[in-house]
């Protein structure tokens, strides 16, 4: 078998029908996977297609129709889903992607214990590090003590090794635990219910194994909280021009702005139900989500990927080689100084959570990218961290700012001062920072976020007093029409082109700085 799986990634030749070489490539493949010992010659396999990513099983016709039509998945030339194993005779053309993204995810493949790995899908976000031996995270064996937020995943990390009783070393406190909560609300059981279910559990345990059980539903809920992220539901005036954030707002009951109440308030005067917010945002702290990142040796390894990235690549691979990019580090040296520095870009756009229907309705989910990981990671979901949910059913428009306020305040407190976080790769505390480089958003978006007016003669944010724009006297309206020739070079035919643009308009000036 050859080393050189460029094949994989080269379907269709110049002409674009499919090339030979992609044949004879797969026919290797499945020569490869079906003489493996104990592999029947009409077993159904792991499907490596760009759309199933090695999850679902097909039999051999179906998977070559999916190899075709849909392409192979990314960085798999190391077929470790089909018995293979990293080595030095893969192409090093592949060798940085798959050592990213595969060399440890066939563990995963044949992983048993589900909720030790519960714990990794809290604290380290990448599937590729699940599997670490817990021994790399003991705080015994790190450099520097670990902060409060690396602490509590070591104490999850070892419950989750803990058996319960001695004939029960299958069974864990972590498991037994998520169990029992999972039974809790799949039937609608009671907190009090609850409680005498653990009361009667407890008897069956030594008194030894009575102590590591929580006791009740409140210490249960208190014991599983450092699984979750967590988020905070915040009030909103009802025409999204007043945010109740913050000590001063909580004891408000109306909005500062317009003077609309907060609250909905309950017609019945015998009823004990609260008054509920009139409009909620629901924001997803930022500053775990990035300490996270950190937890996991793999993950915090990759996080300065973008200092040792071909810088000097004629190609633009990475955002680390743009002008923006260097340009900044140029301006704050200081934040460049430390590559574990965060680099953030941030998407919205809204939508519909009702698909097409003829309700009126628009969403605004805030997403959190981060740019400091290689190209093949940054932009995977479990990568993408969502942080504000603007609920609607009015679309924030121009008041998009109140609503980002939480956020803009944890970013504002990265930049300035940072926050204490552990590196479990360099096995050290740091003052992790972090800084906000790009939005991404379509052009409707970009004025509600930037807060330049999208509309109008001047609504382009690059050309803007330069535009070529001109106002239809009969539609009434901004045409940007005949705009674009001003790009062209400065010898262009199209530049003297009287007929075919704007009647008896000549093209000489050059295009905005």
């Amino acid at each position: 078998m050859t080393d050189d799986r460029r094949w994989m990634y080269r379907r269709r030749g110049p002409r674009g029908d499919y090339d030979d070489e992609f044949f004879n490539g797969l026919q290797q493949f499945f020569d490869f996977v079906y003489s493996r010992p104990g592999v029947h010659p009409n077993a159904k396999i792991r499907c490596p297609c760009s759309k199933c990513g090695n999850l679902p099983h097909h039999n051999r016709a179906l998977v070559t129709d999916h190899l075709l039509r849909y392409g192979c998945m990314d960085a798999y030339s190391v077929w470790w889903a089909h018995g293979e194993t990293l080595s030095n005779n893969v192409d090093p053309w592949f060798a940085a992607s798959d050592v990213a993204s595969s060399s440890n995810i066939e563990e995963h493949v044949n992983a048993a214990d589900d909720f030790h790995h519960m714990v990794y899908d809290a604290f380290c976000p990448s599937e590729n590090d699940r599997h670490r031996n817990e021994t790399e995270f003991a705080p015994e064996n790190v450099g520097d003590a670990p902060n409060r937020h690396a602490q509590s995943f070591y104490d999850l990390l070892r419950a989750s090794t803990i058996p319960l009783g001695p004939a029960s070393n299958d069974q864990t406190l972590l498991g037994w635990l998520s169990y029992m909560l999972h039974t809790k609300a799949k039937n609608n059981i009671s907190g009090v219910g609850y409680n005498e279910i653990i009361h009667g559990c407890r008897k069956l345990l030594s008194p030894e194994d009575q102590q590591k059980v929580p006791s009740n539903f409140y210490e249960a809920k208190k014991f599983m909280k450092n699984l979750s992220l967590g988020y905070v539901k915040i009030d909103v005036c009802v025409n999204n021009c007043f945010l109740y954030y913050g000590d001063e707002a909580k004891s408000l009951t109306a909005c500062l702005v317009c003077g609309e109440p907060r609250y909905k308030r309950c017609n019945s005067a015998q009823t004990r139900k609260k008054d509920r917010p009139r409009n909620s945002l629901w924001y997803l702290p930022i500053i775990p989500c990035l300490q996270r990142l950190y937890m996991s040796r793999k993950t915090a390894e990759h996080m300065t990927w973008h200092l040792k990235c071909c810088v000097d690549s004629e190609i633009l691979i990475h955002p680390a080689q743009s002008i923006a990019w260097k340009h900044f580090d140029a301006v704050h040296p200081s934040f460049a100084a430390d590559p574990r520095n965060v680099r953030l870009g941030l998407a919205t756009d809204g939508f519909n959570p009702w698909g097409h229907s003829s309700r009126s309705y628009s969403c605004w989910p805030v997403f959190i990218v981060v740019y400091n990981l290689p190209p093949e990671m940054c932009m995977r979901p479990e990568f993408t961290f969502l942080t504000l949910v603007i609920s609607g059913p009015k679309s924030p428009g121009k008041n998009i700012d109140v609503f980002l306020r939480p956020l803009i305040d944890d970013l504002k407190r990265l930049w300035s001062s940072g926050v204490e976080t552990f590196d479990s790769f360099r096995k050290q505390n740091f003052t992790m920072r972090a800084m906000l480089m790009w939005t991404i958003t379509d052009f409707p978006g970009y004025g509600m976020v930037s807060g330049w007016s999208t509309h109008g003669r001047l609504s382009c944010p690059y050309c803007m007093e330069m535009t070529r724009a001109f106002y239809l006297q009969n539609g009434r309206k901004i045409s940007f029409f005949d705009c674009h020739r001003q790009f062209l070079p400065a010898s262009h035919s199209y530049r003297m082109d009287t007929t075919q643009f704007l009647k008896g308009r000549f093209e000489f000036g050059p295009p905005p700085p």
